[in-house]
């Protein structure tokens, strides 16, 4: 890329997109092109047809996306697949109709089976059944990945899919109901802070900023009802505030800063292409790159770093009748690090990071 190519960025307000966006124009970009959910509807064909015959992107990352944690993968299946699926073929067929030189698409690591082998290596995509809870959104992630290598090998084109694992950042979603763990976790956690504190005025700024459910914070009891809903609350029996989480806690986790994935994918458009990816294969599938860091810990070691993290010595509760997920999926990024890339910020500086952030904010 040139510093003055024009760069489209679809998905740039979200915590992939916008960390994107920012690791371009740190690098002397400056001719990026963006548009907002309301200005552009990425599941309309005809809308983006009209956008990319106005714009002409030379350059294109797909890191719009249908999102949410394993509560919002249960309950939206049929949202999650569909827009999904439509936002990612009228992307990239438009990019091929007018000439991308070159796309990155965005996927997830939850693409791989439910009991894949650990570390999980490209190569395990599609060896065995996947997760149940999040099963409608790996199976639109997948299809993206695969148009993307399906055009590559009949048009020539450059497309290059890249997999996160689990991401956390700025501008990260905060929503108790659609939020991934990590932010659910930080927000649940200072609420039960503010409640053990009694800090009434810092629970209804919370609220207040973002509401739950359409609950702000002018009524007391509606705000202790939501709380308790989503499992902050306090225990009658003993008198102490807990924050309860779903599942065992047994589940491992990866995580990464989305400011270093922002890196890697602007590392790989800059440095790799599809077909440095494909050499030498017989039968060309799994060219896609994990990004990860390639550590792991359980959700309920996660839960206790954020709660020394923020100060919480309430207790942290665990409801196992509720599911795990996926109880393992960490990622193998042996073919990022030999293309040249290593991850930079650790877990308990990120941590601290990111519920600055969301104090501050």
């Amino acid at each position: 890329m040139e510093k003055n190519s024009k760069i489209y960025v679809a998905g740039h307000r979200g915590l992939v997109g916008s960390a994107i966006v920012r690791s371009l124009r740190e690098r002397g970009y400056d001719n990026i092109v963006t548009r907002t959910h309301a200005e552009l509807d990425l599941t309309d064909q005809r809308a983006v047809t009209a956008f990319f015959d106005a714009e002409r992107p030379e350059y294109v990352f797909l890191a719009a996306a249908k999102v949410g944690g394993i509560m919002a993968n249960s309950r939206y299946r049929g949202e999650f697949i569909y827009q999904n699926l439509m936002l990612e073929c009228n992307v990239i067929h438009e990019a091929y109709r007018h000439g991308v030189k070159k796309l990155l698409f965005l996927g997830s690591t939850c693409i791989y089976p439910r009991d894949a082998v650990q570390p999980m290596p490209e190569d395990c995509l599609l060896t065995s059944p996947l997760e149940y809870t999040n099963e409608p959104y790996a199976i639109a992630k997948i299809a993206g990945m695969k148009m993307c290598e399906s055009y590559n090998l009949q048009y020539g084109t450059n497309y290059i899919a890249v997999m996160p694992t689990n991401l956390y950042g700025p501008n990260d979603n905060f929503d108790l109901e659609k939020s991934h763990v990590m932010p659910a976790l930080i927000r649940k956690i200072y609420l039960g802070r503010c409640l053990a504190k009694n800090d009434w005025t810092a629970l209804k700024a919370d609220f207040d900023r973002m509401p739950v459910e359409g609950v702000d914070g002018s009524d007391r009891e509606a705000m202790l009802a939501k709380m308790a809903k989503y499992g902050v609350r306090v225990n009658p029996a003993t008198g102490r505030v807990e924050v309860e989480i779903w599942g065992t806690g047994t589940p491992l986790r990866e995580f990464l800063w989305s400011e270093d994935m922002a890196d890697a994918c602007v590392y790989v458009m800059e440095q790799v292409d599809w077909s440095d990816l494909a050499a030498e294969k017989t039968e060309v599938r799994n060219c896609h790159i994990n990004i990860g860091t390639g550590k792991e810990l359980t959700i309920r070691e996660l839960a206790e770093l954020i709660a020394h993290t923020v100060g919480f010595d309430g207790d942290i509760v665990f409801d196992a009748t509720k599911p795990d997920g996926t109880m393992r999926k960490l990622t193998d990024p042996s073919k990022l690090h030999a293309l040249g890339w290593h991850h930079h910020v650790e877990l308990e500086d990120g941590v601290e990071r990111l519920y600055q952030w969301y104090v501050n904010k």
